[in-house]
């Protein structure tokens, strides 16, 4: 019995900084550190409906492989396609030179800045359903 309550002590204190390590943001908390970065408080809302709508503001969110053997990773599902490599997959050169499972991490700004790029590069419409009137963040600051 003893032996048996070490193994799962064992078990959850390895699993446990993986279990610490994932965020979910609301979207103050997300507005907030996205200003922190540099982001422009006219592009918070967007930026809020994305996260909301791709991740329903997880940091860890993964989609499932598609068929083509794509997924997407973060808080923005940003894509293995063009933006990063997993690292399961040969290191090549994509947009945002790095690797998709830093999109992962609690602090999300390798994720703001590769998404800032994306949407630099392809608009808004690089994720669809955040068009039109959206609502204000202003009530977080």
């Amino acid at each position: 019995m003893r032996a048996l309550l070490v193994i799962c002590a064992l078990v959850v204190a390895c699993l446990a900084p993986d279990i610490l390590a994932n965020r979910i943001l609301d979207r103050c908390t997300l507005a907030r550190e996205m200003t922190q970065k540099g982001v422009p408080r006219d592009q918070l809302a967007h930026w809020a409906c994305i996260a909301e709508k791709q991740s329903n503001y997880h940091t860890y969110a993964v989609s499932p492989t598609n068929k083509d053997g794509i997924r997407s990773y973060g808080i923005f599902q940003i894509s293995n396609l063009d933006w990063c490599y997993s690292v399961d997959e040969t290191p090549r050169e994509v947009e945002c030179r790095t690797v998709c499972e830093a999109f992962l991490e609690d602090d999300i700004g390798m994720s703001v800045a590769c998404a800032r790029k994306i949407q630099e590069k392809q608009g808004w419409s690089a994720w669809p359903g955040c068009t039109g009137s959206l609502p204000s963040i202003d009530d977080c600051f």
